[in-house]
């Protein structure tokens, strides 16, 4: 899929992006995981697969950067976000080792070709977070979401927090806070926006038994550096860009 190709299929998946709605529920998740301790001020976060930057201009932190294939995403960056237009699997071409406290994505994983670049990712990660830097991931979870999964046509790598966390521990990471249900699966259902019911299902654990379809990881860098692996000549197609369900 051609970077042309990304931005048509979110302009017509996300016309809507820039909707308060949408803002004020990204401003209320932010919030959360300021509270729950997972990003901090004081953190340089790289936001990976960055979309229209929901989480990257919501979240207070000391430092902030996107990357991301698709050519609109930097239009949609906050002043002051560093942004890269780059391809996530190659984070070493971009960033030097050891430059972030915080990775964070949401719903980008999925849209990888293949098991092995989801690894590339992971070990990319790894290479540009501190010692004891974080990695904080939210995406659908094949457990739950079902055949609904396969309504977005650029998924490919169905997962969940059970097999992610052991993608994690392979790429030298220890997780410390897993949720297999999270968010519902996908903005466009038709639930309550407001910023106080959004604040009131995030602090109401037994609703996300419920309502809730994506997993949440969070995982801490390993002392143990990692070797770089080699990547095969499959895994030179285009990344996608990220697509919050």
């Amino acid at each position: 899929m051609t970077t042309e190709d990304l931005s048509l299929l979110y302009q017509n998946r996300f016309g809507d992006i820039a909707s308060s709605r949408r803002q004020a529920i990204w401003w209320e998740i932010c919030r959360f995981f300021q509270r729950e301790g997972f990003v901090r001020p004081s953190d340089a976060v790289l936001d990976l697969g960055s979309g229209y930057g929901e989480f990257i201009n919501n979240v207070e932190a000391h430092e902030k950067a996107g990357i991301d294939l698709n050519k609109d995403a930097q239009g949609y960056l906050n002043p002051g976000i560093a942004f890269h237009r780059h391809d996530v699997r190659r984070l070493d071409e971009v960033f030097e080792p050891e430059t972030f406290d915080l990775c964070f994505t949401s719903n980008f994983l999925e849209h990888l070709p293949s098991k092995d670049d989801v690894s590339s990712v992971l070990e990319q990660s790894h290479r540009i977070l501190k010692s004891g830097g974080r990695f904080l991931l939210v995406g659908p979870n094949i457990r739950y979401v079902g055949g609904a999964y396969w309504d977005f046509f650029d998924h490919h790598m169905p997962l969940t927090e059970v097999s992610l966390c052991e993608a994690l521990v392979l790429a030298g990471f220890q997780p410390k806070v897993v949720f297999g249900r999270f968010l519902p699966y996908t903005m466009k259902q038709k639930l309550p926006s407001h910023p106080l019911l959004v604040r009131a299902y995030l602090r109401c654990r037994p609703a996300w038994r419920v309502l809730g379809k994506q997993f949440l990881v969070l995982a801490e860098k390993r002392s143990t550096a990692r070797p770089r692996r080699e990547r095969s000549p499959e895994a030179a197609a285009s990344a996608p860009s990220r697509a919050a369900g």
